[in-house]
């Protein structure tokens, strides 16, 4: 089996996963482990006056209990902030970003409901589980901050006492003098707020992992489902275990979904490892999907959007605010979704002067780290929104509006008033192709249909930009052995997007090599030598440039053997479709058979070191800026407020299309998540920080019959910043599908004077604001 870039090649991974060949976490049991479950506060702010654990020890089974004084005896360093090293955020006073210590296990005091305050191990997880309820625990409540808006308060209770203003950093970017006169000059100024609600990140599998230590060794191994193996192993050996990076392995095997999550140092990880030291054995734990959606949430933004025109309608300032929730502690890349992505807010337009302002919040509850989007779709649908008020407040066409301000093709590369600098893309052709097949010239007379049935019917138009692939460099690496067979190791790791197809699909294109001839390697850094993992939408073009770099040295290196093999001077050598042969000739040698003598030393040229590797690292000169344009029609029942999607139409450029019948899939998942963020998810606490939606009986994931089926179509225009013209597609779905379904739901309740609901738009929300309407 064959397949080049471009074809729809089946996932290959599918045989295994769908006939139960996959090995989660959880699947995985070591000889002799102990199982280990963590307790967590039930209250929101408190600070911890005493533990009692006598009564959990002396429990049927239990090995040993754990606290915070424990975790600190042992010089257990703090679970680490990766953005806060990258990235020098300062605090309004001038200091450097404020970062509370976070230990694995809380010791003086807890900051949200959920923090790990003791981790017990015993023979099973039902003696751990129940012995962690005869612990006894004197807290002492604390005033909480539950918003982040309601935080920065002059009356608020403080979080941190090293941070009595409760603000984690605040971040400008553009140039605010040239957007205060834009915006004072103006003709007019559209001005809207913009709250993004917090979300659980629900990945199909819970977080699982199982520590080991090998004491001749001295040894650390940690299996769990990450999504930077080498990364992880990098933080956690020297932030927290303070060990050489050499004394650690991560293994990192099949993967339920991530979307972000699976990117910090959960506390989980130094306990597994240091509780399997201290005891001997194996220690192994697997969450809950109740703790799960306690552990790390997302969003949680709100922002505050001026957009300034001129009489003509062109856009000459755009200022934006964003108050982020940073929830107690910082994760591991917790202020990046609310700084790494504004730059989104320029959109595809020409606006000439853009500056904003980011303030990280910390309040009583979770915290907050990426998810899929990571800062984009918020970025996406502040600009996407204020367009869509300003059309409607100037009296103009929508799609006209967004026409005189749309980059021409012409302007590529293209630098934004803020971060972000286009390398390419035709915008406007996007737009007019998604218009076209969503049949936008209709819509008045379906709308009118609608009314006469006595439904609202909207249709959302927006036009969305992300940077991707713009972190750090990748590598890969191609084995053959004796036979010609290859295998692929790759520090990307593949959790449900189809790496172990596409990079097989690139590397048949390269080398001519069958399917069968390949096999996968991924997750276990003894094994992988380099890499980055996955996120942001970098794998296909940083991980694919790498492992092209890696054929090159392979076809280099196979061109010397068959030189020397054909005894034919090197640079009359060519390469095709899996074969060297002499030029103008019908002499040749498979690269199977280069394979073979490259482990003959006596067959290889002098000098030459015996077998056939390559390895190659991949930086971009730049991110990639993947773009779209999204179109939905959705029809509204006033009575009962349940809102339908009738139509989603979305034409995206993602540069070049490796498999695409991969990229629908990813586009699908990304607009069905979006879907879900608009239409129902939603973290709901109450006054004291008590999570009101822990569990799926209260917290709303969308469904199958929550969706049409959808209308994808790539236009493609290659980037010139990877060698395979990439430019992502991970992201893209969620991105466009927030904005678009916002802009749909509030056009059909454009008629009643709705002009903003507060997401997500339940039945009953929208059924509110229709009703309000109609009394006023």
């Amino acid at each position: 089996m064959k397949f080049g870039l471009g074809q729809s090649a089946p996932r290959v991974e599918d045989l295994r996963l769908l006939r139960g060949g996959g090995r989660y976490t959880d699947d995985i049991n070591a000889e002799g482990q102990a199982y280990a479950y963590l307790l967590r506060s039930p209250h929101a702010h408190a600070r911890i006056n005493g533990i009692d654990t006598s009564a959990a020890r002396a429990a049927p089974g239990v090995l040993a209990v754990y606290t915070g004084a424990d975790i600190a005896a042992a010089g257990l360093g703090d679970l680490p902030c990766f953005a806060a090293k990258v990235m020098p955020l300062k605090r309004p006073d001038g200091r450097a970003m404020f970062q509370p210590r976070r230990p694995a296990l809380a010791g003086e005091k807890v900051a949200f409901v959920g923090d790990p305050v003791a981790f017990v191990v015993a023979e099973t997880r039902a003696q751990a589980r129940d012995a962690a309820e005869l612990i006894e625990i004197d807290y002492e409540t604390l005033a909480v901050n539950v918003v982040a808006l309601d935080a920065l308060a002059p009356d608020a209770p403080t979080l941190w006492e090293d941070c009595p203003d409760n603000i984690c950093f605040r971040h400008q970017l553009g140039d605010k003098a040239a957007t205060d006169a834009a915006i004072t000059g103006a003709a007019h100024v559209t001005r809207l707020t913009l709250p993004m609600p917090r979300v659980a990140i629900n990945a199909m599998e819970p977080r699982a992992a199982i520590g080991s230590y090998d004491r001749f060794e001295d040894r650390y191994t940690l299996t769990s489902g990450n999504q930077f193996p080498h990364d992880i192993r990098a933080w956690l050996s020297e932030e927290v275990l303070g060990v050489p990076e050499s004394h650690v392995r991560i293994v990192s095997p099949d993967m339920g979904g991530s979307f972000g999550l699976r990117a910090t140092i959960f506390p989980e990880f130094p306990l597994v490892l240091w509780a399997a030291r201290q005891l001997g054995r194996p220690v192994k734990w697997t969450n809950e999907r109740s703790d799960g959606m306690l552990d790390e949430q997302a969003r949680d933004m709100t922002m505050t959007v001026e957009l300034a025109l001129d009489a003509a309608g062109m856009f000459t300032g755009l200022r934006v605010g964003c108050v982020a929730g940073m929830g107690a502690y910082l994760s591991n890349f917790g202020p990046l979704p609310a700084f790494g992505n504004i730059g989104g807010v320029a959109g595809v337009y020409t606006t000439p002067a853009i500056h904003a302002e980011i303030t990280g919040v910390f309040t009583n509850t979770s915290p907050t780290g990426p998810y899929r989007g990571a800062g984009r779709p918020e970025a996406t649908s502040a600009i996407e929104q204020a367009i869509d008020q300003a059309a409607r407040e100037l009296g103009i066409d929508r799609v006209e509006l967004r026409r005189r301000n749309i980059i021409a093709p012409s302007a590529m590369p293209y630098q934004t008033p803020l971060t972000y600098h286009y390398d390419c893309g035709e915008f406007e052709a996007n737009m007019d192709r998604a218009l076209e097949l969503a049949d936008a010239s209709g819509f008045e007379d379906r709308r009118a249909a609608a009314q006469a049935a006595g439904k609202l019917r909207g249709i959302g138009i927006i036009n969305a930009i992300e940077q991707a692939a713009g972190m750090f460099d990748e590598g890969g690496e191609i084995r053959f052995d004796r036979q010609g067979n290859a295998t692929i190791l790759m520090g990307t790791h593949s959790h449900g997007q189809g790496h172990e197809t596409v990079f097989r699909q690139l590397l048949a294109d390269k080398l001519g090599l069958d399917f069968e001839a390949m096999r996968y390697v991924q997750g276990d850094t003894d094994l992988v030598n380099y890499g980055h993992g996955t996120g942001g939408s970098r794998v296909s073009g940083l991980g694919g440039g790498a492992l092209a770099g890696a054929a090159v040295k392979i076809i280099d290196k196979g061109r010397l053997i068959a030189a020397h093999a054909l005894e034919a001077p090197e640079q009359d050598i060519e390469f095709a479709e899996g074969s060297f042969t002499v030029a103008g000739t019908d002499r040749g040698i498979t690269l199977k058979e280069v394979a073979a003598l490259a482990f003959q030393p006596a067959m290889l040229p002098p000098g030459m070191e015996s077998g056939l590797t390559g390895f190659a690292t991949f930086k971009s000169p730049g991110p990639t800026f993947p773009n779209a344009c999204h179109v939905a029609e959705v029809e509204i029942d006033p009575d009962t407020g349940v809102t339908r999607i009738v139509r989603y139409v979305a034409v995206d450029d993602v540069g070049t299309v490796m498999n695409p019948m991969l990229l629908k899939g990813q586009m699908h998942g990304g607009i069905v998540q979006g879907i879900g963020q608009i239409l129902g998810e939603r973290i709901e606490l109450d006054e004291s920080g008590q999570v009101l939606s822990g569990s799926f009986m209260d917290y709303t994931m969308p469904r199958a019959d929550d969706v049409p089926f959808f209308e994808i179509e790539a236009r493609s225009v290659p980037s010139p910043r990877n060698p395979l013209g990439i430019k992502g597609a991970g992201e893209a779905g969620t991105v466009g599908a927030v904005a678009c379904l916002t802009s749909a739901i509030l056009d059909a309740l454009a008629p009643l004077g709705v002009r903003i609901i507060d997401m997500p738009a339940t039945p009953e929300r929208v059924w509110r604001a229709i009703r309000d309407a109609s009394s006023s």
